[in-house]
């Protein structure tokens, strides 16, 4: 089956919108460097909007018994439980961490603003919580370049996601808390809608399809009714099976797809395309 044929017609034009799904290892990164035209034309303010879930990344070299005390295991990556929470703090006081603005689409942005190497060529819209975790995120990312519009929630605290390293190797523990909590009336403030408008590509990770739905829908209609580059990413297969729904309703607007070879095969198979390699995907 032809993924054109999923598509349906574009919701701004009531034509077929090609769709170019970036598989593999692309990323934003690559997609920055596809034409020497397009990254030309995303050296200028303002070009590159990203929205999605911050995490501050809290990296640390621990000890064993810090990972026994919270049942973490070395080359492995989760949600954090309720007796992971003590955590992060026990990490700033006990090692010395390194902290860096992170979470899938806030890192795609902070490289893409590295790579244009123009002041505040991006922008950037997610929730962090009023604490001092959210202080650091956002000076990190200041300092990174990116102009940020967080959404500053108080009744959570800053998403955050412990780096353990030991002996070379790592383990993640994600607290999403506050980056759930994304609201589209933050969207609709006059100061930050003024970036979408602003905006000439606009990159969305599939995470925030389980966040702010509605926010996704807006600036999707936006790009769609001003002819502007909309992109998304698989982002990890439980997002392609848990969240088709969401997921089939964007892609008719979208221009680019981002995601990897797993990601294409499980995308590949909710949709009941049988196919033995990613390259036979009919796009």
């Amino acid at each position: 089956m032809a993924l054109s044929r999923l598509l349906g017609r574009s919701k701004a034009t009531n034509t077929c919108k090609p769709l170019t799904l970036l598989s593999l290892t692309c990323s934003l990164a690559s997609f920055c460097l596809y034409s020497p035209k397009r990254l030309v034309a995303m050296a200028s303010e303002g070009s590159l909007l990203g929205m999605g879930n911050p995490l501050l990344d809290i990296s640390a070299v621990v000890d064993e018994e810090f990972l026994r005390k919270y049942d973490i295991k070395l080359n492995n990556a989760i949600l954090a439980e309720d007796k992971h929470l003590p955590m992060y703090e026990e990490m700033v006081t006990k090692y010395n961490v390194e902290y860096t603005a992170g979470g899938a689409t806030q890192n795609s942005i902070r490289v893409a603003q590295w790579m244009l190497q123009t002041p505040g060529a991006t922008s950037y819209m997610g929730c962090i919580g009023k604490d001092k975790f959210g202080e650091e995120m956002k000076k990190n990312i200041k300092l990174a370049g990116v102009n940020v519009h967080y959404y500053e929630d108080v009744s959570a605290p800053t998403g955050t996601c412990a780096v353990c390293v030991v002996g070379g190797e790592r383990s993640l523990t994600a607290n999403l808390s506050a980056a759930n909590c994304y609201k589209s009336e933050h969207l609709k403030l006059p100061e930050n809608w003024a970036l979408v408008e602003k905006a000439k590509y606009i990159y969305i990770a599939g995470f925030f399809l389980t966040v702010s739905p509605d926010s996704i829908q807006l600036v999707a209609n936006h790009a769609a009714a001003n002819n502007k580059v909309f992109m998304m990413n698989l982002s990890a297969p439980f997002i392609c099976e848990f969240f088709k729904d969401a997921q089939e309703k964007f892609l008719p607007y979208m221009d680019f797809l981002f995601g990897n070879e797993t990601e294409a095969r499980t995308f590949s198979k909710v949709h009941g395309w049988e196919v033995r390699y990613t390259w036979q995907l009919d796009l």
